[in-house]
Order: C-alpha cells, then structure tokens, then sequence
C-alpha cells in the first residue's frame, strides 16, 4: 500500500503525525481563542456515537440527564478547601457583565461538583428522595498551559455524573460501577485496551476519598488517563450541607460519587489505531461503517450500488454510496484517510462476474465477494475489525508493558522504549516524586489485581506495600 504524502511518519515524528490526521481527516481547526478547536462535523459525529453509547448505558443504570449552569460563584467553589486548591490554578475568572464589574467574581466551570451539591442540598430531605442519580453533557473550560487537538484544551466536552446515597457501600458500588461501564466502553467499543485499578492519594481527584482510573496506552508508549470514577463519601456534602432524614428519623450528610470522560477519546482513537494513512476507526463508533465506491457511473452500476446500500442499511449498517466524480484512486485515499472500515468497490466488470470487492481498512486487505453475499459478509467483517484491532493494540501494549526492579532499569527503558512500567512502591510521596524525575514519569494506578514483583520499593529499597503502573502522560 502506498503512503499517503500528506502524513509524516508516526515512527519518524509521532506528535507531527498526530498533527497532521487531525488536520487532514477534517476533524478539527484552530480557533481564535488559543487552545480552543473547533470540532469539525466528522469528529462531532465520532463523539456523538460515544455519547450514544455512554448515554444509553447511563439510562439503562437509572441515571437521568440535567444541566447545570456554566457559571459558579467564588464562595461556592470555596466551601470545599482542598477542591478549589486542586482547580486553583487552571480556572477562568468573569469580572464584568457588561460594562458594570461584577459583585462576586464567577468561575467558568472546570467541572460541577459544586454546582451539583448546592442543587442536591434543595432537593434531597428524605433517604426516599434517594438515590439521586444524574449526569451532565456540556462543556468545561481549564487554562491549560500546553494544549493540543483533543487532549488538552481550554475548553472540551465532556459528561459527568454525580450521584447522591443513603449508604456509603450504594455509593462505592456506584463508583466501582461506572468505572467498569467506561472500561466497556474503551474495550468493546473503541477497541482499545485499558487498564483499571486505584489512583495513589497524590494522583487522586480534588477532594474525593479516593480515585478509580481507566489508563490506555498510545502507540507511542505514552499514557492518557481516560476516565476516572470518584468516591466521595461525605466530603462534600458536609461542607455544603447536604442533608437527609435517614431511616431512624436522624439527620444524616448523604454520601456521594462522581465520574466522567471526555472528548479526548478522540485523541486516544487516533493514537492507538491510526497509521501512515490516516484514521483507522473502530466500526461501533465510526460515523460511517461502509462506504460503497463506484468505479464508474453508469446507470446499472449505481442502481447495484444503491441496492447494496438499502440491503445494508435495512440490516442496521451505517453506509453511504461515493458516486461522486473523483478517481476511484482519490476516493480510495480519502476513505482511508478518513478510516471508514470498510469499503466495497464496484464497477460495470464487477457487475458482469456477479461481485464486487471488500477492502477492510484495519489491514488494507481487499477480498471478492458475490453481490448475494454482500450483507452477511460485511457484518461479520465488521465484528472481525472490531476485534483484530482490539488484539493488534492488546498485543502492542503487552510489548510496552515492562517489569522494572531497579531505577536504572525504569530510567533506560523510560527514556528509550517508553511505556507501562510496573514497579513495586513503598507507599511514600517522596519516592513517588523520585519517579517522576524521571521523564516526569507519574504513577497511572495501582491494580486491583495486585502480583507481588518484588520484597522492596523500587526507589528507596524499604518494603514494598503496592504493585503500581507508572508511564509518562499526555
């Protein structure tokens, strides 16, 4: 297969690479507020099949969809010390309506936990007001430093839920839940292979209890957090007085958990799966599955052509005929570069041998088929994309996945072959700050499966308590 000029080499310049798909896919342009993009309708429709996907899993939880305003007022953001300090650093201030300064100065939501406790605190007075299941999409902004098409921009989409419990065992099995529904998510959808487990107390969210996480691997050998899922128990709706007549006729503070993700599941599609030709999108979540592609456009040509669409489309596919008057060679390169799954090529000879051919864009292989054969043979090449990229990633990360006993070890791997490092950890932020020299590697999670590697810390040599996951971030 030829390699499309427009693209550098992800082997030869991997953040030019990135670059230049986003560019060329037509999923995002710069606007003229720095670190913001403009989603373009081709990544827009990637994420709205995340979202269907997420949303119709929320629904099916029990969760109910609301939205909050854009705007929190400083005294509220401060009722929670250790939140506000967390998010201190990255908010956008309002000063002034108009041509009039402001009373209060508002944030721009970072994120709505705030938000969501003052409405908590009017709508809950009874444990059978409870559970109080809710989720939110909208968008936040952060004042990143640093910032790139989808994983880390000022202003991103995103959902988060936040949920309210009698019980502070309803409330972890919440977040243990959710964490899993994201872990479906990324598997069973985006076909990337993630790992899950429990954010150190340096690592975890402003203000919970404690942190679950979902961490993928790129292609890069870099980590993207993906998805995190919070335990909150009381920690916020004792400052905000969130309160409820429990069973035994006893005032009681509710207990609370918190998840989301965001569209840099874009971001993540693109480094795990992409090559030197461009997206490679797993078919769940591709806006278009198929693209029917017309030799030539003659009158039995495109009648077959729209026969296959109607046959597939009846069966649930997600397809569209390319009879436009390109070369077949130009609209060949611009499926590829968009990653349709798959494309069926046919022309006036296909239509007298009784075929066309089947290109599945994961492995560029091309394959005949009959015209009879068509439907049945494009969904189930549907599901074996789905899972040879699923397994060509899995493979991959198990290749970037390294057991490090030493820092000398977990230094020359680092900065020559990066990827997971699995190290054992005494339990102390000191030593989790040595690790982040380097590099600025950070730890990921540590698992719920834990394996015993090794008696010591791997950076002071005390015993060790905890298997971590440590890599550098996006």
């Amino acid at each position: 297969m030829i390699k499309n000029k427009l693209i550098t080499s992800r082997d030869e310049d991997f953040a030019k690479w990135y670059t230049d798909i986003v560019k060329q896919a037509h999923l995002a342009m710069y606007s003229g507020v720095k670190g913001c993009i403009v989603f373009e309708p081709y990544s827009y429709a990637i994420w709205e099949n995340m979202q269907k996907v997420l949303d119709t899993k929320f629904k099916e939880l029990g969760h109910e969809n609301v939205y909050m305003p854009m705007f929190i007022p400083e005294s509220l953001l401060k009722k929670e010390g250790e939140h506000v300090k967390g998010f201190a650093p990255e908010v956008a201030w309002v000063t002034q309506g108009g041509s009039s300064p402001l009373d209060e100065k508002l944030c721009v939501r970072p994120t709505s936990e705030t938000l969501f406790c003052e409405y908590y605190a009017k709508a809950v007075s009874s444990y059978r007001d409870l559970p109080k299941l809710c989720n939110q999409w909208c968008s936040v902004v952060r004042w990143e430093k640093n910032t790139r098409p989808f994983l880390r921009t000022r202003e991103f989409l995103w959902q988060e839920g936040h949920t309210a419990h009698e019980t502070a065992k309803e409330a972890e099995e919440e977040t243990l839940r959710m964490l899993n529904v994201y872990k479906d998510l990324f598997e069973n959808y985006l076909a990337i292979p993630v790992i899950v487990g429990k954010k150190t107390e340096k690592e975890k969210f402003a203000g919970a209890e404690y942190t679950l996480t979902v961490e993928a691997l790129m292609y890069d050998g870099i980590s993207l957090q993906s998805a995190t899922s919070h335990y909150f128990g009381q920690k916020f709706s004792k400052p905000f007085d969130v309160k409820f007549l429990n069973r035994q006729n006893q005032l009681e503070h509710v207990y609370q958990s918190s998840w989301g993700t965001t569209s840099r599941m874009i971001g993540a599609v693109i480094m795990v799966h992409g090559d030197d030709n461009g997206l490679v999108l797993p078919p769940r979540i591709a806006p278009k599955q198929v693209v029917i592609v017309t030799i030539k456009n003659t009158e039995e040509v495109l009648a077959a052509a729209k026969k296959l669409e109607a046959e597939l489309k009846e069966a649930g596919v997600r397809v569209f005929v390319d009879d436009s008057e390109k070369s077949a060679g130009f609209k060949f390169a611009e499926h590829e570069m968009k990653g349709v799954p798959v494309r069926i090529e046919i022309g006036p000879r296909d239509l007298t041998e009784n075929k066309v051919t089947l290109a599945r864009r994961d492995t560029n292989e091309k394959m005949d088929c009959t015209l009879g054969d068509v439907k049945n043979k494009t969904l189930t090449l549907l599901d074996d994309i789905h899972n040879n990229m699923f397994e060509t990633a899995l493979k991959r990360n198990q290749s970037k996945t390294y057991i490090c006993k030493t820092m000398e070890q977990a230094k020359e791997i680092i900065n020559n072959k990066p990827g997971f490092i699995r190290a054992m950890w005494c339990g102390d932020e000191e030593c989790e700050l040595k690790m982040k020299e380097l590099r600025g590697m950070k730890s990921r999670c540590i698992p719920f499966k834990e394996e015993h590697l090794s008696d010591t810390c791997i950076v002071c040599g005390k015993k060790a308590k905890h298997e971590v996951y440590w890599g550098i971030q996006y």
